[in-house]
């Protein structure tokens, strides 16, 4: 076996080039625009198929670096947090609300489904349990987590079992997300309900939009205006900021001993700036305004989706999908019917609940990315529709709060309490 590892230049590198070849995917193929899957995913399952190509057949593996891919990540959600703007949550405290209930029966479905299949298949139920919440709301990180111990209650490979079903997840959830919430906005919005845009649009640039936060953020601007560079220049220093600082809060958290995923301190932190800055006080020709300009909110939100499409790009190209060839039969039956599962509850569970409106057909397209891959398969899955349609305020808001606050820690414990059942 060859292996070829790559150092994090030439990872990014190639990152932006299946980024790229995503975006002239989106534009040249109808099925694509129209399901709503994010160019940085379908460029990048192209590159993963390559390397799966170079395993099978000339017996090479290409390795990636992670380190700026989880510096883009890091940014990203640095955005997002100083989107949360307090009054906006207040406002979906109800929608929060129902999320997380959602979330937990999800959760619950994804442990007692694969227990129930592997019973019926005669298999080892910790079979079940490795490919159920572990690997799927759980992604890689749970599931290495717990490798060990499954292990320790008899499971070999579980380490290899759990990867694998995380990486099916990753994919499949990328992939239900836009063409479900496709399929809710026409069979189940009227006209008024989706407001379709009426100017022409570029749907391999979803995700990466100048302004997402109004609908004159559609309009395509090139500018070399000296002040428009400062003002993105402004957005990266806020950015930068709100990590460093972050890096110190996620060290504090991990001191209580509770797992937190490695942006929440960043994005808490910028939160806090900008339900804080925001209401100092300046003098702006003469007179007393608020602080609002200072953070320029459509700069910073055009920076982060940037950064999410970088991350989503070198992450989808680093996947190994040689890893699923080892699933043996029960294990795809168990997957597939997390899928169909995950379909069948967004449809007509999901979407009812949280209102029947564009709303919650956006939250559905994050609920399929979250659910069976990660938090920022939500976003970009969320990203594409909004693109598509319209942008709205309080599903990028409430996605991933649910991801970094609350997602591990109910996982965490119901899986625990499954555990208990099988000792």
């Amino acid at each position: 076996m060859t292996s070829i590892e790559l150092d994090m230049i030439q990872t990014a590198g190639i990152g932006a080039l299946a980024l790229m070849v995503g975006m002239v995917l989106t534009r040249k193929i109808g099925f694509l625009q129209r399901f709503c899957i994010p160019s940085p995913v379908s460029g990048g399952i192209v590159f993963s198929l390559i390397t799966l190509a170079l395993y099978g057949w000339f017996d090479v593996e290409v390795s990636f670096n992670s380190t700026l891919t989880d510096v883009f990540m890091l940014a990203f959600f640095t955005s997002v947090g100083f989107q949360s703007d307090l009054k906006v949550i207040k406002q979906g405290g109800k929608l929060l609300a129902i999320m997380l209930g959602l979330l937990v029966v999800i959760i619950v479905l994804q442990n007692l489904m694969p227990m129930g299949v592997t019973r019926l298949l005669g298999v080892d139920p910790l079979i079940g349990i490795a490919t159920g919440s572990v690997s799927m709301t759980g992604g890689h990180g749970t599931a290495g987590g717990f490798a060990g111990v499954l292990e320790g209650m008899g499971l070999q490979g579980a380490g290899t079992i759990g990867m694998a079903a995380a990486t099916f997840g990753l994919i499949a959830g990328s992939m239900l997300g836009g063409p479900l919430a496709e399929l809710i906005i026409r069979k189940k919005l009227t006209q008024e309900q989706m407001q379709e845009p009426d100017e022409a649009i570029d749907p391999a640039m979803a995700g990466i939009e100048s302004d997402e936060a109004s609908p004159a953020g559609r309009t395509k601007r090139v500018s070399t205006n000296e002040q428009e560079f400062q003002q993105y220049a402004k957005a990266c220093y806020w950015i930068l900021l709100a990590m460093g600082g972050g890096t110190l809060l996620s060290w504090l958290l991990a001191q209580t001993g509770i797992t937190f995923p490695p942006y929440f301190g960043a994005l808490i932190l910028a939160a806090v700036l900008r339900n804080t800055v925001c209401l100092i006080p300046y003098k702006e020709n003469g007179k007393w305004v608020k602080a609002d300009k200072l953070l320029d909110m459509d700069r910073i939100i055009s920076v982060g989706n940037i950064c999410l499409s970088m991350f989503l790009g070198m992450a989808m190209i680093s996947l190994k999908l040689w890893e699923l060839q080892s699933l043996a039969l029960p294990l795809i039956v168990i997957l597939a019917s997390q899928v169909v599962m995950m379909a069948l509850f967004v449809y007509f569970v999901a979407f009812p609940v949280l209102g029947r409106d564009y709303d919650a057909a956006v939250l559905c397209a994050g609920i399929c990315g979250f659910g069976l891959g990660a938090t920022p398969n939500a976003m970009a899955n969320m990203s594409a529709v909004c693109y598509k349609y319209r942008y709205t305020v309080k599903p990028f808001l409430i996605v991933p709060i649910i991801g970094a606050m609350f997602a591990d820690l109910i996982n965490t414990g119901i899986i625990s309490i499954f555990l208990s059942f099988l000792k």
